[in-house]
């Protein structure tokens, strides 16, 4: 049987040079990275080494880097830490922000009491920054937390405005970037954000390790106590394979990026293109089928088929070896919409079923002919 994976946001294949990577540090480096001995010292100085490569990618010092079990932790960390121990009082978010976000944000409104602010939206699920800045106004200690890159429906946030608009009111910003690094260049020098999550397996690394960056002076403590690991940011015996596949695969995607982007591009345009031909009836969801105003890595289709159809689509798809996702990948084995989805569509394409269709450089036009000819059984 044919297999297609078109879940890519959900998470990417590995690269080999990553595995190779991986495999030979946890041969050689297997000391534990806090050992004063040897052995200790080398995965340390590998640790340490991995750290100023990824800074270097954001135009940030090393010591601005906090290695975390992902992108999940690193969003708690920071949206925590910044209630207990920076003083803010309110945080400024979407209700389309993934689940990392929006319930870590709703547990700190029970434990602190907080004021939790959700900016309007305004067509396709854009940010309304005029309601932004109107939120911004008040007098309170505020974060803003939004996402750089929709990890459903592929919309992009202008970062930029909304970090020059956060600094100008002297709010916090943090940014979910978790679809975006390695797939964008984010220059934090340029880009006055104070923290920003990423995760490994979202740009061909490996599952399970990731990491903030913290600006730094901002004060933000730990979230996990134990040992003073990671400067007392983050207590654990660091997983030094994973933290030099991280860097492998994140120096691949940056050297690779033009070239991947312009074949992933194409290969998007081109899957639109053919849905389109498929029928006039199906519809794109979010800004996902415009390239200026979306991640070129993903789309988000409503199909026009009636719902007891549309209830056994993915089940179908994957019998034909199509990985493709109802909404985010965390809500995949859940039979409640996306929350995503159910802020943007109307009644009527609710109940139609949605597809993600996200994209890597493995990915083939062969592939996409492929996943069109079997849509056609349904559509």
């Amino acid at each position: 049987m044919k297999q297609v994976y078109f879940d890519n946001a959900a998470t990417t294949p590995m690269r080999d040079a990553v595995i190779e990577r991986m495999t030979d540090v946890m041969r050689q480096n297997f000391g534990n990275a806090s050992s004063t001995h040897g052995m200790g010292r080398s995965a340390k100085s590998l640790m340490e080494t991995s750290r100023k490569t990824i800074a270097s990618f954001f135009n940030v010092h090393a010591s601005e880097i906090v290695f975390t079990a992902g992108g999940t932790e690193a969003d708690n960390l920071v949206l925590r830490s910044a209630v207990r121990d920076l003083g803010v009082t309110e945080i400024i978010t979407s209700k389309l922000e993934h689940h990392a976000v929006l319930h870590t944000v709703e547990q700190l409104q029970k434990e602190y009491d907080i004021t939790v602010s959700y900016v309007k939206l305004l067509e396709n699920g854009v940010i309304d920054l005029n309601h932004l800045e109107q939120l911004l106004q008040s007098p309170s200690k505020k974060l803003v937390s939004l996402m750089h890159v929709n990890n459903e429906i592929g919309n992009k946030l202008d970062i930029q405005k909304v970090a020059t608009l956060c600094k100008a009111h002297q709010a916090l910003f943090h940014s979910d970037t978790v679809q975006s690094v390695g797939h964008y260049h984010l220059d934090l020098q340029t880009i006055p954000v104070d923290f920003i999550a990423a995760s490994a397996h979202k740009f061909h690394g490996p599952k399970g390790v990731g990491f903030a960056f913290i600006r730094k002076g901002s004060g933000i403590k730990a979230l996990i106590f134990g040992g003073e690991q990671e400067r007392g940011y983050r207590a654990g015996t660091e997983a030094i394979h994973n933290i030099a596949g991280m860097e492998t695969a994140l120096k691949l995607s940056y050297d690779n990026l033009d070239a991947e982007r312009k074949h992933i591009s194409e290969l998007k345009a081109y899957f639109i293109e053919q849905l389109k031909n498929m029928s006039p009836d199906i519809t794109f969801n979010g800004n996902c089928d415009d390239s200026e105003n979306s991640t070129y890595t993903v789309i988000n289709v409503c199909l026009p088929i009636t719902p007891e159809k549309g209830g056994m689509l993915h089940f179908q798809l994957d019998l034909k070896g199509i990985a493709c996702s109802r909404g985010s990948a965390c809500q995949s084995g859940s039979n409640q919409n996306s929350h995503v989805l159910s802020e943007i569509l109307i009644p009527e394409h609710l109940m139609k079923p949605s597809v993600r269709f996200s994209f890597s450089s493995f990915n083939t036009k062969a592939e996409v002919d492929y996943v069109i000819e079997v849509l056609k059984e349904f559509v």
